[in-house]
């Protein structure tokens, strides 16, 4: 199998909300950014056409992203969907302001259907702090809320527009996710550039950028963890380098301990009128 940094399918240039991770702690670089992400591009109404893949290319799930903007507060709205050919349902529901720099105001994500290990709703509140996360187990929903003091860089849900937005001379990019397991709490993990590559259609072509997300679960959990297999694979993601930065791909687990899945986005085909 060819590594992953030439494996890049091409899809149109339309922009991706990013998908909720668990994660790790970021280890010292000689460059190193542990704040919010600082807008130099600016989000704006999207509708974007997505699919998922396993890795052989074989879909599995097809999907849409929706973006709008408040008018009033200036709130960015993503409201992402993936429907599985098992019946399996995604959707991602993530709010953030980008005032000089992009922070969040709520993620909320839902899975359902046997894509995943089961059934959950989880919800995070920038700003009052609280997680709750909903699970059913033997037919019945179990409840489980927490408070944490989340920092301003927080960014469930944000990934692949800060990774549009990082730093192009920082070595390392690090960033506050919330890791949502059975006790939520919080983790860092880092953007690291990769081997670039270029993107086009036909003979028109861009640059393309490469970031690797490492994932380090740090304390006892992470010398334990490489050992008992349960260390998170890297995640992958490419973006067009350009005026208007894009995103192009991404390679990981969609959800805690998944299998690694390729998103990317896909041409949408007007249907054929029926004739009378």
């Amino acid at each position: 199998m060819q590594p992953a940094s030439h494996r890049l399918l091409l899809g149109p240039s339309l922009w991706l909300v990013p998908l909720t991770l668990y994660c790790m702690l970021l280890t010292n670089s000689q460059r190193c950014t542990a704040e919010p992400v600082r807008v130099r591009y600016i989000e704006g109404v999207t509708l974007g056409f997505l699919v998922l893949e396993d890795q052989s290319g074989k879909a599995l799930a097809y999907g849409e992203l929706n973006q709008v903007v408040s008018g009033k507060d200036g709130v960015v709205s993503d409201d992402l969907r993936f429907r599985f050919k098992d019946g399996s349902s995604y959707r991602e529901t993530t709010k953030f302001t980008q005032h000089n720099e992009f922070r969040l105001v709520s993620d909320h994500v839902v899975e359902k259907g046997p894509a995943f290990k089961q059934d959950s709703d989880v919800m995070i509140e920038a700003g009052s702090g609280t997680v709750t996360m909903k699970t059913l187990k033997d037919g019945k929903e179990h409840v489980e809320s927490k408070h944490l003091d989340l920092p301003p860089d927080v960014s469930n849900g944000l990934l692949f527009t800060l990774v549009k937005n990082l730093d192009p001379d920082a070595n390392e990019t690090s960033v506050t996710m919330v890791a949502p397991s059975s006790s939520p709490r919080l983790v860092k993990l880092t953007f690291v550039p990769g081997v670039g590559t270029t993107a086009g259609a036909g003979v028109v072509r861009h640059k393309a950028l490469h970031y690797i997300i490492n994932f380090k679960i740090g304390g006892v959990a992470g010398v334990v963890a490489p050992v008992i297999g349960k260390q998170p694979p890297d995640m992958h993601i490419w973006v067009v380098k350009s005026e208007a930065p894009t995103f192009l791909q991404s390679e990981g687990p969609l959800y805690e301990g998944g299998p690694t899945w390729r998103i990317r986005m896909t041409t949408p085909r007007p249907s054929r009128a029926k004739a009378k």
